[in-house]
């Protein structure tokens, strides 16, 4: 009889079937279908569940998640769809979904280019995969109106969007008001604004809610005081030091990134300029990362709970693809204001 390692080297070139496991293990397919799927109570002996699971660790049997979901109509995939990871706050919110599905469903990420909108067309084609689910983090209505997928479906971070499916949306309003009065309070009057060029509406709502809360506040923008990067410290540093002689000659003294990866980037071109945080400029973003809490100076910022976006889309999905009904189809995540030393000396 061949050794484990002698079975390992002669089967590395071929793709391992249930049949040659099932032959292995003296069994019929059926049988090792029932074990690798777990459907063995009071239909597989133990004997023939620990020959089956000894020839499957022997030969490397991996269960062919295509044909089974070509059997059933669905496979144990949920699609998460983003319009750009470079942000590192979307690692939090993997996290969270990957925490929510646990170990029975495989996360299937389609992203786009920096800057992007996911495209339906690539969506479409993953959806041959038959997911049990969908997960689409900051779409636009565009894309949701050319989607049409079947299935169940669950939007996250998609403000205005809530009449497309169901969604889980952050209060960032509460935040950004909070923002404002603590600039004000701080004696800014003048205030400038970096945004992401995605054109999200996530990105559309941080970007007003800031500046209705400042406008209230008697804060005003200067001519040029909004200028749009990719999420990327280099290109925010870059774009920062071209428009800070034009702003520093306006007035300005607070700068409010829509991200905290933003902020870094004028943080640290700030530094290399010799201005002095928060002395001469306050800087302030949005995500609370964990490393606002120690950069040089720390980062004030507003907190987006991102693991518990992801946590609260991925436990809606379950629900819906369980064939439940959802208690509320749309829930909100406060944020909160995290004031460090990049505003507060």
């Amino acid at each position: 009889m061949e050794s484990a390692e002698q079975v390992q080297q002669s089967v590395r070139s071929r793709r391992i079937t249930a049949a040659m496991v099932a032959a292995r293990a003296g069994v019929s397919t059926a049988t090792v279908s029932l074990v690798a799927n777990g459907k063995t109570s009071g239909r597989v002996s133990e004997d023939n569940v620990v020959r089956v699971r000894e020839a499957i660790s022997e030969l490397g049997y991996v269960v062919d998640s295509v044909g089974s979901s070509l059997a059933k109509g669905v496979s144990s995939i949920v699609l998460l769809v983003a319009p750009d990871i470079s942000n590192p706050f979307f690692a939090k919110v993997i996290a969270g979904v990957r925490e929510s599905l646990g170990a029975d469903y495989q996360l299937l990420l389609s992203v786009t280019d920096a800057g992007e909108f996911p495209h339906a067309d690539d969506v479409r084609k993953l959806m041959a995969l038959r997911p049990a689910g969908l997960l689409v983090d900051a779409p636009n209505a565009e894309f949701l109106d050319d989607l049409s997928a079947a299935g169940p479906v669950v939007l996250l971070d998609a403000p205005g969007l809530e009449a497309y499916a169901p969604s889980v949306n952050l209060d960032v309003a509460h935040g950004a008001r909070q923002l404002a009065a603590h600039l004000a309070d701080s004696g800014h009057r003048r205030v400038a604004y970096v945004d992401s060029v995605t054109g999200t509406a996530t990105f559309e709502l941080r970007r007003r809610a800031f500046l209705a809360a400042a406008s209230a506040h008697g804060m005003s923008v200067p001519a040029d005081g909004i200028i749009s990067t990719t999420i990327d410290v280099g290109a925010s540093a870059a774009a920062f030091a071209a428009a800070w002689p034009a702003w520093q000659q306006a007035g300005v003294t607070a700068i409010v990134c829509c991200t905290d990866t933003h902020a870094y980037g004028v943080l640290q071109e700030a530094r290399v300029a010799g201005v002095q945080i928060p002395g001469q400029l306050a800087i302030a973003g949005f995500d609370d990362l964990p490393y606002s809490a120690t950069s040089n100076p720390s980062l004030t910022s507003v907190h987006l709970p991102a693991t518990s976006l992801g946590l609260k889309a991925g436990e809606q999905l379950r629900l819906l693809m369980e064939g439940l009904r959802l208690e509320q189809p749309q829930l909100t995540l406060e944020s909160s204001l995290v004031v460090r030393n990049s505003t507060s000396a």
